[in-house]
């Protein structure tokens, strides 16, 4: 089966209100997918929900072979591991080289090989272009690495989906211009990537299918 997401008249509610309505929406594997829309408009409230931070609790909903439905809450951490997030603040351990933030998630999902474990972290970091930086801190990196990092975490357990929550929010133009290509480049090697932006010039270096999220309703964009 190629559909990764698959929502059928779906109300996804924020604190027993409701910020979006009647969604249904599919994406399959490969598919690079915008979530447009202004701050507050209901697309991390979408991602929360594929994620197991929100419940599902209208319609149908599946995320990579999880009814969201009927998740239950030993379920979410192997949903997570099918999944790779990436957020806007980076959210890294401060007090940890950036090779000891990877090993972390890793050894958080069940890795324990240390060599199976350094092999994966230096292919990633080679991925995402940190090659050589292994031993840094995150405060010694530029906001662009530091995302180069969190991307990589995300990337450890080869996700199949990866959502990415306003991830050039931080970044000045050149680097989220570099962070988009990055991602891209990923999808390309067939991973689905949901991409939640209100910047419309980040959104206007690359066309793909979109999502507009406004008034609580999401619509495709011709």
């Amino acid at each position: 089966m190629s559909e990764l997401i698959k929502y059928n008249n779906v109300t996804i509610f924020q604190d027993d209100r409701p910020v979006i309505n009647d969604l249904s929406v599919e994406v399959t594997k490969g598919e690079f997918v915008y979530l447009l829309g202004k701050t507050g408009s209901g697309k991390s409230s979408f991602l929360k929900t594929l994620y197991g931070d929100l419940p599902v609790t209208t319609g149908s909903a599946n995320c990579c072979g999880f009814d969201l439905t009927h998740l239950k809450q030993r379920e979410i951490p192997y949903l997570r591991r099918k999944l790779g997030i990436v957020f806007q603040d980076f959210q890294l351990l401060g007090d940890r080289s950036i090779y000891n933030n990877l090993r972390f998630i890793m050894k958080a999902t069940g890795w324990s090989d240390e060599a199976k474990i350094k092999e994966r972290i230096y292919e990633v970091f080679k991925k995402v272009n940190l090659e050589g930086k292994e031993n840094k801190m995150p405060h010694e990196l530029s906001g662009g690495e530091q995302q180069r990092v969190s991307i990589g975490r995300a990337l450890v357990n080869d996700p199949e989906l990866i959502l990415a929550d306003e991830p050039t929010g931080n970044l000045d133009p050149t680097t989220s211009e570099e962070i988009l290509i990055l991602l891209k480049d990923l999808c390309d090697s067939g991973r689905a990537v949901l991409f939640a932006t209100h910047d419309m010039l980040v959104y206007n270096k690359f066309k793909s299918r979109t999502l507009t999220f406004d008034n609580g309703k999401v619509t495709e964009m011709a």
